[in-house]
Order: structure tokens, then C-alpha cells, then sequence
């Protein structure tokens, strides 16, 4: 990109001029982080509806174990609901729900009496009082209906993802300020209720999140700072890891989406959305270990810039995504508004000789 082209020299100068009142241009950014292999999207869905806006932010997968070129994607219009996606990217459905922020999915039992996949969302229409935005997804229409609000505590809701524990499925809900609600869900009812059951806090403003069911482990993301890991279960610690700085080199702030890739019983990566540079972070999940970075750059499709929301899963999606599916929002869509770029596991596995 023209961007890139900068000498070196003008970079040091451009970071030379920088004051605590002016933003470190990108460039600067990407010259002084930690090199980045490269990769190319293999699809994108079509723009979401608010153009000229800052707009989408996070999507969720659904994987069609039976039939995997029809599985589904979930995406926020923060300024206007949920859009559904094919894996070729046409929108399949949407429905206006308002300020959701970011999203996740479960399959569960049953929802209203009938077995399907419950889609959360973190509902921020009140900046005071946090809801949780509960919907269910019909795989076979690609259809999504309301199933109701939860309240999620005071403060403005950012950030949200699932965990299916042994006894209940909670959702984590990220408020602005770094605060978060463990909410016990139960969808099986006429209507949807919500337990607050256990909080915790990170010092600054927080979004992005992942839970690994197998482990019982939360990843958040806190912009500024770095990436934590907490005890995800209802009667753990409330004491945080921290796994990563956002050093400037390897993850450089805002530190935003968080994604996992689990391998195996225990092992696996957690992605992380490293905005400042336009690149994605990975760590090793047994150790917390730094495994390397990548940005998706133009190919025959267009690359991913500022992204804020991140999904990853494992796993046949058909021809085009044999291995798994990695999807990043684009905070740059060329002239259109903004919308996803669907990246095949297996380039990004090559590219940083992942196994």
C-alpha cells in the first residue's frame, strides 16, 4: 500500500515530531513493531448498511459440521444490528437490534423449547445500563429472531463471548471501563433470563474477549495495556495473568479483538487484533508464549486495517477454508463501508509454520 512506502528516515522524523497530543502516525507504528508475515483473504462479505461510519466490528462462526460450505457467520452493525453471512460472503440475513458492539454463538440445547444456536450480543442502546441483546440463529433459513434483553449491570457494554461450562452457559460481558459480568443464561423459557454471578476488573478500557470451554480459561483484551487471562469458572479466582504487554513491538495498542484456535486437549492459540499496526498477535495457550505475528495485506481481495472484532475456528468449512476459518473486520473497505475478510487457517498456519 502507498503508505508502506515511506523511508525510513521520514519515519524516524514523523516519530521524531510526535507529542503526547498527536497520535503516532501508523506508519510509524508498523516501522517500529515487530516484523509481520503476510497473507491474503480468500473471500469478504458484502459492506454492512451504515457507510461513511465506523461501523462493523465483530463477527461470530457457526460451522456446519454436516454440510461445512454452509456454515454461517454473525457480524455487527454497531450502529444498526446483526447481519447473518454465507461463507461466500452474500448477506443472508439482518435484523435491527440497535447498538450491538460485539457478539458470540453457542450451540445449545434448546432455546424456547426447540434445539438451536443461542447468539449473544453486547447491547450498549443505554450507555448506563448494560443489556445483554439475546437472539436465535435458524441454520437452515440463516435467520435470526429475537429472543429478548438481559440486564448485564451499570455501565456501557462493550465487549462479549460465550463459555459452555458443565453446569450452565455464562456469557462475559466487558463493560467500557474494564469491568466484567459473568452472566449465567437461561434461553429455555418464554423468555430469556440472566444471572449476574461473579465479577471482575481491569484497570482501563477493556473489549475484546474469548473463552476456551475445554480449559475454562477467558482471554480479554485490555486496549492499552495487554492481553489477561482469567480462571473462567463461576467459582474461580478473580485475579488476572497477564500474558502480553502492549509493548509497541509485538502487540501494539489498541489491543482489540481476541480470538482462539484450541488443538488438541489443552494446547492451541489465542489471536489477538493488534490495531496500532494492523496486525494479528498469536500466543501459545499452554505456555503464554509469543509465537509470532501477521497481517492480511491486499491480494485479489482487499487486506484488513484497524480491525477491531476477530473469529477463528478449526475445522473443514469446504473447499475454500479446508483447515478452519479465521475472519477479521476491516476498519478500511476501500470505498465502501466496512465489512469482514475471511482468511483460510491454512494460509495463516504456513505462513508462521504453525502445527
Amino acid at each position: 500500500m502507498p503508505r508502506l512506502a515511506l523511508t525510513l528516515t521520514s519515519l524516524l522524523a514523523l516519530s521524531a515530531c510526535a507529542t503526547a497530543e498527536q497520535e503516532v502516525p501508523v506508519e510509524v507504528r508498523i516501522a517500529n513493531s515487530t516484523p509481520a508475515a503476510t497473507v491474503t483473504a480468500r473471500g469478504e462479505t458484502t459492506p454492512v448498511g451504515t457507510p461513511n461510519a465506523d461501523a462493523a466490528d465483530d463477527p461470530a462462526i457457526w460451522r456446519n459440521a454436516a454440510n461445512p460450505a454452509a456454515s454461517l457467520i454473525v457480524g455487527t452493525d454497531k450502529k444498526a444490528g446483526l447481519y447473518v453471512y454465507g461463507l461466500d460472503g452474500k448477506t443472508r440475513d439482518f435484523i435491527d437490534a440497535g447498538r450491538v458492539n460485539n457478539v458470540d454463538l453457542r450451540d445449545v440445547v434448546a432455546i424456547n423449547g426447540q434445539p438451536g444456536i443461542l447468539v449473544v450480543a453486547s447491547d450498549r442502546t443505554d450507555v448506563a445500563n448494560a443489556k445483554l441483546a439475546l437472539f436465535r440463529l435458524d441454520p437452515a433459513a440463516a435467520k435470526l429472531t429475537a429472543l429478548g434483553k438481559v440486564d448485564a449491570g451499570k455501565g456501557e457494554a462493550y465487549g462479549i463471548c460465550m463459555y459452555r461450562a458443565p453446569e450452565a452457559i455464562y456469557a462475559f460481558i466487558v463493560l467500557k471501563d474494564g469491568t466484567i459480568h459473568q452472566v449465567a443464561l437461561d434461553a429455555s423459557g418464554a423468555a430469556p433470563t440472566g444471572r449476574i454471578v461473579r465479577t471482575m476488573k481491569l484497570g482501563t478500557q477493556s473489549e475484546g474477549c474469548a473463552v476456551d470451554d475445554r480449559t475454562g480459561i477467558l482471554y480479554v483484551a485490555e486496549e492499552d495495556v495487554g492481553l489477561w487471562r482469567f480462571d473462567a469458572r463461576a467459582t474461580g479466582s478473580t485475579t488476572p495473568t497477564k500474558i502480553a504487554a502492549a509493548d509497541g513491538k509485538n502487540l501494539v495498542m489498541d489491543a482489540e479483538g481476541v480470538a482462539i484456535a484450541p488443538i488438541g486437549e489443552k494446547d492451541g492459540y489465542v489471536f489477538v487484533s493488534s490495531q496500532g499496526d494492523n496486525a494479528y498477535v498469536v500466543y501459545r495457550l499452554s505456555d503464554d508464549s509469543y509465537v509470532g505475528r501477521f497481517r492480511v495485506i491486499d491480494g485479489a481481495i482487499g487486506g484488513s486495517e484497524e480491525t477491531d472484532g476477530i473469529e477463528l475456528m478449526l475445522g473443514d468449512f469446504g473447499p475454500a477454508y479446508p483447515g478452519g476459518l479465521f475472519i477479521a473486520q476491516d476498519g478500511h473497505n476501500a470505498a465502501a463501508a466496512q465489512n469482514f475478510k475471511l482468511v483460510a487457517w491454512d494460509d495463516i498456519a504456513k505462513a508462521l509454520s504453525l502445527k
